[in-house]
């Protein structure tokens, strides 16, 4: 923290992520209207499109910001034909490159159902899942896996023969990331919706992989140290079903990086879809916070986009700075904004495009921001 007050990079990036960030600093600039704010936000550019006109992904200056940051916001990163020589997506220093710089090593993923979201299931606008049945996170390990440089391919005579991905699993990895699930699962003030139990699931494939039993092994070992907690235990594949048919049944998940990325953005359909997707890249000096939809280069400059993911990434980036910070002010207002969704998304009539609404990414915004105006923090 800064005299000025808690310093927040902001990456806008690509496509859409500009359109759904300037909603966000929007609701941001309508929360310190009634109360300071002690924060100061620092927008810098970046990204695929940012590359093509410049032949750098970022600037050094954008770099040393991410570092010395309270916290980082993100837009969107990837843009048809933004490639770097070595096939990697131009932008991968915003995303990949930051949780790799800053050990970001849990991706914290909400998934929660709020009333007057609507399910669209088979093209179909239904109510498949009572909200009071919808309210877990999922915890993915965030650095190794199959994520890591340990990639390569064989190519002869110009042509590629063989290509080799290999998959990391480590202790430290492992054990941080599920002590991490832990202490949420402790944290949290509610358990399971169907049951009040606080629960941990570890959701692997162990009966195949050995990564996956030695990440098993590791949960049990951790699972020790948390008797009032409940473990439990999904194979990956079963988990995708249980996770539709009964999503009362979770409240806490943790799973390896490539695991965790397929059943987090599962899980979005619980919710409501990746329009009201946030995630919280968290590390143990650093966290990044962003919606995860991407940045849907076909409805760029429409208009149109969901904003509301960018909103939880605030909520989720401003309670996270308050608890790390200890500080009221910043949990006060996460308060705040979170019981404005609550009342904007009840009331009904702000359903975007994906919501089979009409309603404008700014015209959310613009609704948001009055509904802050009229929460007291």
């Amino acid at each position: 923290m800064k005299d000025a007050g808690y310093e927040i990079a902001v990456y806008p990036g690509d496509g859409t992520g500009p359109e759904v960030i300037r909603e966000g600093e929007k609701v941001l600039s309508a929360l310190a209207e009634n109360a300071a704010a002690p924060w100061h936000l620092s927008e810098f550019p970046g990204g695929g499109q940012y590359y093509l006109k410049t032949g750098r992904e970022w600037e050094p200056e954008a770099a040393a910001a991410a570092r010395s940051a309270d916290a980082i916001l993100l837009g969107a990163v990837g843009w048809p034909g933004a490639t770097l020589p070595n096939g990697d997506i131009a932008g991968r220093a915003l995303v990949l490159g930051l949780r790799e710089g800053l050990d970001l090593f849990a991706n914290v993923r909400p998934c929660r159902l709020y009333p007057g979201v609507k399910h669209r299931i088979s093209g179909e606008y239904r109510s498949v899942w009572a909200p009071r049945n919808v309210d877990m996170v999922i915890v993915r390990e965030n650095t190794e896996d199959l994520y890591t440089p340990a990639r390569g391919r064989l190519a002869r005579g110009g042509e590629t023969e063989v290509t080799v991905d290999t998959r990391i699993i480590t202790r430290k990895g492992s054990e941080r990331v599920i002590r991490y699930a832990f202490e949420l699962a402790r944290a949290r003030d509610r358990g399971a919706p169907e049951d009040g139990v606080k629960r941990v699931t570890c959701v692997d494939k162990s009966n195949v992989m050995e990564g996956c039993r030695f990440f098993r092994e590791t949960f049990d070992r951790v699972a020790g140290g948390y008797p009032e907690i409940e473990r439990d235990y999904a194979y990956v594949d079963a988990f995708t079903q249980w996770l539709i048919r009964n999503p009362e049944h979770y409240n806490v998940a943790v799973a390896t990086n490539m695991m965790g990325d397929i059943i987090t953005d599962l899980a979005s359909i619980l919710q409501g879809g990746m329009g009201f997707a946030s995630g919280g890249n968290i590390g143990s000096e650093h966290a990044m916070f962003e919606p995860v939809h991407g940045s849907a280069p076909k409805y760029a400059g429409k208009n149109q986009v969901n904003p509301y993911a960018t909103f939880f990434a605030v909520e989720q980036m401003l309670r996270w700075l308050g608890d790390r910070a200890k500080d009221a002010r910043l949990t006060l207002q996460a308060d705040r904004l979170e019981r404005a969704i609550a009342s904007t998304l009840a009331a009904g009539g702000s359903g975007t495009y994906d919501q089979g609404g009409s309603v404008t990414t700014s015209e959310a915004g613009d609704r948001l921001a009055a509904a802050v105006r009229a929460e007291r923090s």
